[in-house]
């Protein structure tokens, strides 16, 4: 394999480690919010951090609203091909790595509607355990 193929596949598998953070970031932000609530971390309560995970929910919403491929996955698939190695993703990423996990192959409106019942998760919990700047508000308005 040639040396240009070599950084194709290079680029390619960053991003799929950009798209895995990506999604570890709305799974995990969430999973830390709720455990500190309860253990009492401050930094839960960030607000350029909860606007950053509603914001990443949201596009995904977005995204699977609209029908479209998330761009990272459109991305990597390219490099791939450009790489010599072909297509990896015929649906999405998340469809893609949820069917090898359980084996169990998801249509996309069941995608859309679990992407949807997360946000409301992401949302509700911002009401439970408000950010910083809705406590803020909140004592203003007192």
């Amino acid at each position: 394999m040639s040396k240009s193929f070599d950084i194709y596949l290079l680029m390619a598998d960053g991003i799929l480690l950009i798209h895995f953070a990506f999604v570890t970031f709305i799974v995990a932000g969430f999973v830390f919010i709720w455990a500190g609530y309860f253990a009492k971390w401050r930094f839960i309560r960030n607000t350029k951090f909860r606007i950053a995970h509603i914001i990443a929910m949201a596009f995904v919403m977005g995204e699977s609203l609209l029908g479209t491929i998330c761009p990272l996955t459109n991305w990597e698939n390219d490099l791939r091909i450009r790489g010599g190695q072909g297509k990896v993703y015929e649906t999405t990423f998340m469809q893609e790595w949820i069917h090898r996990i359980i084996f169990y192959d998801f249509s996309e409106q069941t995608f859309t509607v679990l992407y949807a019942a997360f946000l409301l998760l992401i949302l509700l919990t911002s009401w439970i355990i408000p950010p910083e700047f809705m406590l803020r508000s909140k004592h203003q308005d007192d």
